[in-house]
């Protein structure tokens, strides 16, 4: 590809469980700190989950935070986040060339059972039913929110991918680039899920909810006793931009998009299918460029089901073989399931291996499920290897939507 047409990330911006910014995720994450705990939801008893503490207010009046929504907040704050960290300034940029593209797994469900839950108080007078709920419930919302809080008169959408959506949104961000759409994207997911109770209660009832005494290990891929989807919430947004723009205001670049997929699996509502995410791996792979041993690091999207971490390892074993020096890692372990964000959090922690040759562990697998095995996953401790060049990020989702990105390490 030309300079023209080669898409590069040179900001990061992100809310997780255990860090809000890439440096301190990044330390967490080599360092074994879980961001999981025990919160309080209707009707349940308490549950693991996955839960942000970022400043909401850092770039938000209080007004506008009620009217808004949580992950119209966590949007805004990775979106701010995000454009510090490129050293771009806004004022000085055409706001119609700019666009937001972010990735969810669901929208409104928040907002609607609150109302419905709250409004049981008052013998169901619609005269309490919050007039913000429309703008609040409108699939646009989170990318919506970002526009009006900075300004940005581009294209705004956001992207119902369920788990896979994450990648999605930095894949659409990528292509709008490529398209002349925009000069400036950005691009990610997010997720408010743990504030509705309806997604622990339909999981609890599929029985595919974790749950652990301490909830720092209630998140446990590939471990035999694993059982069940941690909940989490948080948010991530990359600055996308073609890479002649970035080199021309010489930016820093975390990496370059090389290769991207999304397939469909046609088989089912909820159970992963191991040959179409094969498929998306190695269409991923042939678009790059490049051969599966190359890959230096695979973050998997295993979300610790009995079943889905199976179907996952069955497709990289599919697709990697034995690769002696592909190795692979789990995000997910240390923050839960960020829905909408997983594919892009899990991405982030691992973009730091680009500069220190090191990869980050897979926590609390303790007895280790033979019928996941793989070969080089990093359990328990970081891992200094020669070199990391190139980072395979999965993420599949209900309704059987999978996506592959895959980044280069960028040298001039």
């Amino acid at each position: 590809m030309t300079d023209g047409s080669r898409v590069v990330i040179t900001g990061v911006g992100i809310a997780s469980p255990n860090g809000n910014n890439l440096t301190e995720f990044r330390k967490n994450l080599l360092s074994g700190k879980s961001g999981v705990e025990f919160i309080e939801t209707h009707y349940m008893d308490p549950v693991p989950a996955g839960v942000c503490h970022f400043d909401g207010l850092k770039y938000q009046t209080r007004k506008s935070v009620r009217r808004g929504t949580r992950a119209g907040n966590i949007a805004i704050y990775c979106s701010q986040e995000a454009i510090v960290d490129s050293g771009i300034d806004l004022s000085k940029e055409d706001a119609s060339k700019i666009g937001v593209f972010l990735g969810i797994t669901e929208h409104g469900n928040v907002e609607t059972e609150n109302e419905i839950y709250n409004i049981k108080e008052f013998n169901y007078d619609t005269r309490v039913w919050s007039h913000h709920h429309n703008p609040r419930t409108v699939a646009n919302n989170p990318a919506g929110e970002v526009t009006l809080n900075m300004g940005i008169t581009g294209p705004h959408y956001t992207l119902g991918a369920a788990c896979a959506a994450g990648n999605i949104g930095i894949i659409q961000g990528m292509q709008m680039l490529r398209l002349g759409e925009v000069d400036i994207a950005l691009a990610g997911g997010v997720s408010e899920s743990i504030h509705t109770f309806g997604t622990f209660a339909s999981f609890k009832n599929e029985g595919a909810l974790a749950y652990h005494p301490d909830p720092a290990k209630a998140c446990r891929p590939f471990d035999n006793a694993r059982n069940g989807v941690v909940v989490a919430e948080g948010g991530g947004v990359y600055i996308l931009e073609k890479l002649s723009r970035a080199l021309n205001r010489e930016a820093t670049i975390y990496g370059e998009i090389i290769g991207h997929a999304i397939n469909s699996d046609a088989k089912d509502f909820i159970m992963p299918y191991a040959k179409r995410q094969t498929e998306c791996m190695r269409m991923a792979l042939s678009r790059a460029g490049i051969k599966p041993e190359d890959i230096d690091i695979i973050s998997t999207h295993a979300t610790s089901t009995p079943l889905g971490d199976i179907e996952e390892c069955i497709a990289i074993r599919n697709v990697f073989g034995e690769s002696p020096n592909t190795f692979i890692n789990n995000t997910k372990s240390f923050i839960g399931h960020a829905m909408g964000a997983a594919g892009i959090l899990e991405l982030s922690g691992n973009l730091p291996s680009f500069q220190d040759n090191i990869v980050h562990p897979t926590i609390n697998i303790d007895d280790f499920d033979p019928k996941c095995k793989l070969n080089n996953l990093i359990i328990g401790v970081p891992k200094e290897v020669e070199k990391v060049n190139y980072i395979l990020n999965n993420s599949f989702g209900m309704l059987g939507i999978n996506s592959v990105v895959i980044v280069k390490k960028f040298e001039k």
